[in-house]
């Protein structure tokens, strides 16, 4: 297949990362400094999805492979690895983990039995490379908190080292509320933080015992904040005014008016 788009994209990145003519931004740039829009990059092009906008999407998703093409060249700068070592690498593992497509439709003939031998397949690979395997990884901490949080859950249960019941686990939720006040009134941030860290994890839990995705859910909650805030400030314009010229009473007043026609 010929990618002349691909190429170009390639020659753009490296133009801007060109250490006399490119630009001095990106040229201050690394791995670590652009994480966040990586992860930024991703959310957006998760809202275009759901927004069905397939132009939306189509630019998201370019955002996204910039910061992809953006970290090879980084790397390729360093001697680490290069674009096309990132492209062969993912479809190699994809040949190694469909062995149902490239070798034999017989090895798997359902969804079901593509997930029992993909994992088998996935931890035949870990198996192999040197670094001890742990039951609990490092990398299970890495995605968005909650549904970390979630995840880290499931894998307990699976060793039965889990709450027996949604009560004994809004137990622990109470238990770490109040070790957030005694923080709290002792004003020490550092301990607060971990204390909420606690509480966070335990609420998680929690949502899991009941079946309900936390990571959803908080969306949900973050979804109708912005809903009604929306709607405030629609009466806001209505009466020729906006938040800044408002007072916190003001605003509580709409956000009663808001809420209650919900």
């Amino acid at each position: 297949m010929n990618t002349p788009s691909l190429h170009k994209l390639l020659e753009v990145v490296q133009k801007i990362r060109h250490p006399e003519d490119g630009c001095p931004w990106d040229l201050k740039q690394d791995h670590q400094s652009l994480l966040k829009y990586l992860i930024e990059e991703s959310y957006e092009y998760i809202q275009a999805v759901d927004e069905k906008d397939s132009t939306a999407m189509k630019e998201e998703l370019g955002d996204v492979l910039f910061q992809v093409v953006l970290h090879s060249q980084i790397a390729s700068e360093e001697n680490s690895f290069t674009f096309e070592e990132v492209a062969n690498s993912i479809a190699e593992k994809m040949i190694r983990r469909h062995p149902h497509v490239f070798e034999d439709k017989n090895i798997a003939q359902n969804s079901e039995e593509v997930i029992e031998n993909w994992n088998k397949i996935k931890a035949k690979e870990k198996k192999g490379k040197k670094k001890c395997q742990y039951y609990f990884s490092d990398s299970d901490a890495y995605a968005p908190a909650l549904l970390a949080a979630k995840k880290i859950g499931v894998k307990s249960k699976k060793i039965n080292f889990d709450w027996e019941n949604s009560l004994q686990v809004w137990e622990k939720v109470k238990e770490e509320l109040q070790e957030v006040e005694v923080e709290i009134n002792k004003n020490n941030k550092d301990k607060i933080e971990e204390e909420l860290g606690d509480l966070l994890f335990s609420i998680a839990q929690f949502a899991r015992h009941l079946d309900i995705d936390p990571e959803k859910a908080l969306f949900m909650a973050n979804k109708k904040f912005i809903n009604r805030i929306q709607n405030v400030e629609k009466l806001l314009i209505q009466e020729n005014t906006t938040f800044q010229d408002s007072n916190s009473s003001q605003l509580e007043e709409k956000w009663k008016q808001v809420k209650s026609s919900d």
